[in-house]
C-alpha cells in the first residue's frame, strides 16, 4: 500500500515541475556555502598539522636567529658540520607571488644533507638529486600541480614575469601545503640572500645539544618544536568564517521550507482524498518522510559537490590572509573528506527536519474534507505569521537574557543569532499586518486592492522575504562592519606610522646605522625601537621600548591614561599595555603589574594604546627602563624621519648601498601602510563573497517563489484578464508587488544591519582580538545594494506574471477551473 501512496504524492511533481527546481536549489545552496566553509576550516587545520613537517619527517631541533631579516651564516653551518653535526640541515625560504596573485614559498634545501637526516631514504631519489643541477627545477606536491594545472616539465610565472621550473611533480606523497622545493642555490639566486633563515636538525642526545647551545654565536637560539599552536591562533578568524557559512545555510534552508511547504499546501486535496479513501496517517507520515529524505541525499550530494568547487575557489584568498596574518602555510587544492561531508549530512537533516515539520504536520492534522475543499493559499497565512510573533517574542527575551550575561565571544554570536532569528520571523507579520492594514484605510479601490492582493501573496512569498531580509541585514552589517574596522586601521596606521623610513638592522650595525643617519643632512632625528618576546604564565608576551621624544609620543594612538602619563612613563616605574591585553588581564590605567624575572614586580600602568596589528599580549618600556632589565637582548629597529620627504627614495638608496642591506630590510611608511592594507583588503574577500552569495540566494529565493504562487493563481490572474486588465496591467503590478515588499524588507533590513554591525563591532570583535573603535556608515554603499536588490526583484516580479499572461486569457481560466 506504501508504494501506490509515495507514487501517488510524487505525481505533483510531474504536475509542477518547478517545484522539483525550487525544492532541490533551496536546499543545494544552503549546503553548498556550508560545505564550502566547513571544508576550507577542516583543510586549513589540516594544513597546521602538516605545516611544520617537511618530507613526512618532523625536525625536532631547529637553529633560529633572534633578529628578525637577519641570517644564520654560511660559515656557522660549515664548523656545524665539521663538528659532527651532520644531522643538520639548511633551509632558505623565499616567498614570491604568481601571475595570479597567488602567494607561494620556495624552500631552498640542501638535497645532499638531507640524505643524511631523512627517515628511510626518503631523499634518495632521482627527481631530489635533479634539484641539484641546473637550470635549478622545482618540486611540488601533487595537489599544488593539479590546482596549478602543470605537468611535469613546465614553468610558473611570476608576477614580475619571470618564471621558474621546470616542474617536477612529486609521486611519493612527501610535499604538504604550498610550499615549493628547489636547491638553496636557486633561492639564493632568487633573492640574493646570504646565509640561512633556519638550521633544521634531527635527532640528538641530551648530551650533544648542550654542546650546541654553547657553540652558538650571538643573535641565534636553539630550540625543540612544538605544536605550532595556530589551530588556536587562528580560531577567532574560523569562527567568523563559520557564522557566515551557517548564516547562508539558514538562508538557504528559507528557501527549501518555502517550497516544501508550497508544495505540501498545493496537495492537499491529494491527501484528502488519500485520507478520505482508507490510507492511514502513519502511511502518508512514512511517505512523505521518505520523500524529504529523498531531497535530503539529493540536496546533500549536489551541496558537496558545488561547495567543494566554491571553497576550491575561495582556498587561494583564504590561504592569503592566513599566511599574511599567522604565517601559516596553506595547501591551495582542497580535496572530498568525510570529516567535513559527514558535519554537513547531520545539518542538512536537522535542517530539513525543522524546515518540513510544521508544513508536514499542518497539512495531516487538518480534516480530510476541508483538504478537499480546494482552500485558498492566503487563508492559513495570518494564524501562522501570528503565530511565528509569538516565536519571535521568545527569542527577543532570550537575546536579552544572554546580553545580560558576561560577553564573550562566542555570546555575542548567540545573541545576533537570537536577534536575526526574532526579528526574521517577525519580518512577515509585520509587513502583512501593514499591508492589510493599508487594504482598509487607502481611498482608492486599485490601491485598497493592491494591497490587500500583496498581503495575501504574502503566504507563498512571506518565508522568502524573511530570507531575504535576514541576508539583506547580515550584507549591510559585515559591509557596515568591514568599511568601520577598514576606516579606523588605515587612520591608525597614519598616526602609527610616524617616521618616514624604518629599517630592521642586525644588532651589530644598527649603532653604526643610526650614527651614520643621524649626520645625514635631510633627517631630521632618528628613532630606536627595541623588541623580545618574553614567555609568562599568561602566555607570550611582547615588549617593546620607545625613545623620549614628541614624535615618538604623538605616533602612539592612546586609549585611556593617567595624567603625565608620558613623564610617569619615563621617570618612574611604568609601563603602557596595548587595548587587547588590557580586556584580556583585565587592566587599567593606574593598575600595577607583577611578572616574572628579569621584569619583575610592582610595574604600574601609565595607559592603555590601540594596536589594531597585534591581537596578543604587547606593552610598552622607555628606553632606560629596557637597558635596565633587557640589556643588549632583543631585536632593534630604526625610524627616521625626515625634514624633506621628496628625498627619502634617495636616502633609502643610499642606505642599501652603504651597509649592503636586504631591500626587504628598508621601507618607507606609505609602502609599510599599502601593504597592510592590502593584507586587510584580502583578509575580508572571503566575508564579503559570502554576504554577497547569500543575497543572490535570497534574491533568487523570492524570485522562484514569486513564480510558483503566480502559476499557482492562475485563475485569479485568469479572471482579472477577463475582466479587463491588460497583460502589460499585470505585469506592471507584479513588479510593483515585489518591489513594495522589498522596500517594506528594507526597512526592517537596514536597522537590523546597523545593530548588528554594532554588535559585531563591540562584542565579537573585541572579545576575539581585543579591538574597539568607532562604527561608520557608508550610506553610497547601502544605496549601491538596494538599487540592485530592487531591481532584480522588480524584474522578478515583473516576468513571473508575464511568463502567465503569455497563454491567452480564456485558455488559462479554463485549464484553472
Amino acid at each position: 500500500m506504501l508504494l501506490p501512496v509515495a507514487k501517488a504524492l510524487l505525481g505533483h511533481y510531474r504536475r509542477h515541475p518547478l517545484q522539483i527546481f525550487l525544492v532541490w536549489l533551496g536546499l543545494t545552496l544552503g549546503v553548498s556555502l556550508l560545505v564550502g566553509v566547513l571544508a576550507i576550516n577542516h583543510h586549513a587545520k589540516m594544513s597546521y598539522n602538516e605545516g611544520e613537517k617537511l618530507f613526512s619527517n618532523p625536525f625536532p631541533n631547529r637553529i633560529r636567529v633572534i633578529q628578525d631579516n637577519t641570517t644564520i651564516p654560511q660559515a656557522f653551518y660549515i664548523n656545524l658540520r665539521r663538528a659532527g653535526y651532520t644531522q643538520c640541515m639548511p633551509v632558505q625560504t623565499q616567498h614570491l607571488e604568481t601571475k595570479d596573485d597567488i602567494n607561494i614559498s620556495v624552500v631552498g634545501i640542501d638535497p645532499v644533507a638531507l640524505m643524511q637526516i631523512s627517515a628511510n631514504n626518503l631523499a634518495k631519489t632521482d627527481d631530489m638529486l635533479s634539484l641539484m643541477r641546473p637550470p635549478f627545477p622545482i618540486l611540488i606536491s601533487q595537489p599544488l600541480a593539479s590546482y596549478f594545472s602543470l605537468d611535469d616539465g613546465d614553468y610558473i610565472e611570476l608576477q614580475n614575469q619571470s618564471n621558474i621550473g621546470p616542474v617536477i611533480i612529486d609521486k611519493a606523497q612527501r610535499l604538504s601545503g604550498s610550499r615549493i622545493f628547489s636547491d638553496i642555490a636557486l633561492t639564493k639566486m632568487l633573492g640574493h640572500k646570504t646565509g640561512f633563515d633556519i638550521l633544521l636538525c634531527g635527532e640528538m642526545s641530551d648530551k650533544k645539544k648542550e654542546r650546541l647551545e654553547r657553540m652558538l654565536p650571538r643573535g641565534l637560539q636553539l630550540e625543540t618544536h612544538k605544536e605550532s599552536g595556530l589551530t588556536a591562533l587562528t580560531n577567532a578568524f574560523h569562527i567568523n568564517l563559520l557564522a557566515m557559512g551557517m548564516l547562508s545555510f539558514v538562508v538557504g534552508l528559507f528557501i527549501f521550507y518555502q517550497a516544501m511547504s508550497l508544495s505540501f499546501i498545493q496537495r492537499q486535496p491529494l491527501v484528502g482524498t488519500l485520507r478520505q479513501i482508507g490510507v492511514s496517517t502513519k502511511e502518508l507520515i512514512i511517505a512523505m518522510s521518505l520523500e524529504v529524505f529523498l531531497w535530503i541525499i539529493i540536496g546533500w550530494v549536489s551541496g558537496n559537490f558545488f561547495g567543494l568547487l566554491l571553497a576550491n575557489e575561495l582556498m587561494p584568498t583564504v590561504s592569503n590572509s592566513l599566511y599574511s596574518l599567522y604565517n601559516a602555510d596553506v595547501g591551495l587544492l582542497i580535496t572530498w573528506s568525510w570529516d567535513w561531508s559527514y558535519q554537513s549530512l547531520w545539518m542538512a537533516i536537522v535542517g530539513s527536519v525543522l524546515a518540513c515539520g510544521w508544513p508536514l504536520y499542518r497539512l495531516l492534522s487538518i480534516e480530510p474534507i476541508r483538504l478537499t475543499a480546494r482552500l485558498s493559499l492566503a487563508r492559513f497565512a495570518g494564524k501562522e505569521f501570528e503565530v511565528q510573533a509569538i516565536i519571535a517574542c521568545v527569542f527577543c527575551v532570550a537575546a536579552y537574557l544572554i546580553n545580560l550575561l558576561p560577553h564573550s565571544h562566542e555570546n555575542g554570536f548567540m545573541l545576533i543569532g537570537f536577534l536575526m532569528i526574532s526579528v526574521g520571523l517577525l519580518t512577515p507579520y509585520i509587513i502583512w499586518k501593514f499591508f492589510d492594514w493599508l487594504s482598509y484605510r487607502l481611498p482608492s479601490a486599485k490601491a485598497r486592492w493592491f494591497f490587500s492582493d500583496s498581503a495575501a501573496s504574502l503566504s507563498y512569498r512571506g518565508v522568502a522575504a524573511m530570507a531575504f531580509m535576514l541576508a539583506l541585514a547580515s550584507n549591510i552589517g559585515v559591509e557596515t562592519m568591514v568599511g568601520s574596522f577598514r576606516a579606523t586601521t588605515n587612520n591608525w596606521l597614519e598616526q602609527r606610522l610616524a617616521a618616514d623610513i624604518y629599517i630592521e638592522p642586525s644588532k651589530v650595525s644598527a649603532s653604526r646605522i643610526s650614527h651614520w643617519l643621524e649626520k645625514q643632512p635631510e633627517v631630521e632625528s632618528v628613532w630606536r625601537q627595541w623588541k623580545i618576546d618574553y614567555q609568562t604564565e599568561y602566555g607570550n608576551l611582547e615588549i617593546l621600548s620607545t625613545g623620549p621624544t614628541l614624535g615618538e609620543k604623538s605616533a602612539l594612538t592612546m586609549k585611556v591614561a593617567i595624567p603625565e602619563f608620558w613623564y610617569s612613563l619615563h621617570h618612574s616605574r611604568s609601563l603602557l599595555i596595548s587595548e587587547s591585553m588590557a580586556l584580556k588581564w583585565n587592566m587599567k590605567p593606574g593598575d600595577y603589574l607583577d611578572l616574572p624575572a628579569p621584569m619583575g614586580d610592582n610595574w604600574q600602568i601609565s595607559g592603555v594604546y590601540y594596536d589594531y596589528g597585534n591581537p596578543y599580549n604587547q606593552l610598552l618600556l622607555s628606553h632606560s627602563a629596557w637597558l635596565k632589565v633587557f640589556g643588549g637582548q632583543g631585536k632593534t629597529g630604526i625610524g627616521v624621519v625626515l625634514n624633506d620627504t621628496e628625498k627619502r627614495t634617495e636616502l633609502i638608496g643610499r642606505i642599501l648601498k652603504q651597509y649592503r642591506l636586504p631591500v626587504e630590510q628598508v621601507n618607507d611608511n606609505n609602502n609599510i601602510q599599502v601593504k597592510a592594507m592590502k593584507v586587510f583588503d584580502r583578509t575580508f574577500i572571503v566575508t564579503g563573497t559570502l554576504g554577497n552569495l547569500t543575497l543572490v540566494i535570497a534574491v533568487f529565493g523570492l524570485f522562484f517563489a514569486t513564480l510558483v504562487g503566480e502559476v499557482s493563481r492562475q485563475r485569479q490572474t485568469a479572471l482579472l484578464r477577463c475582466l479587463g486588465l491588460s497583460g502589460k496591467e499585470l505585469i506592471l503590478l507584479g513588479g510593483l508587488q515585489l518591489l513594495t515588499i522589498g522596500l517594506f524588507t528594507i526597512l526592517i533590513a537596514l536597522p537590523l544591519g546597523i545593530i548588528l554591525s554594532q554588535l559585531l563591532i563591540d562584542i565579537v570583535m573585541k572579545y576575539a582580538f581585543g579591538w574597539t573603535m568607532q562604527i561608520n556608515y557608508f550610506p553610497m554603499e547601502y544605496l549601491m545594494t538596494f538599487s540592485w536588490t530592487l531591481l532584480a526583484l522588480t524584474v522578478a516580479g515583473a516576468a513571473t506574471v508575464w511568463r502567465v499572461t503569455r497563454r491567452q486569457a480564456i485558455i488559462s481560466l479554463r485549464e484553472s477551473l
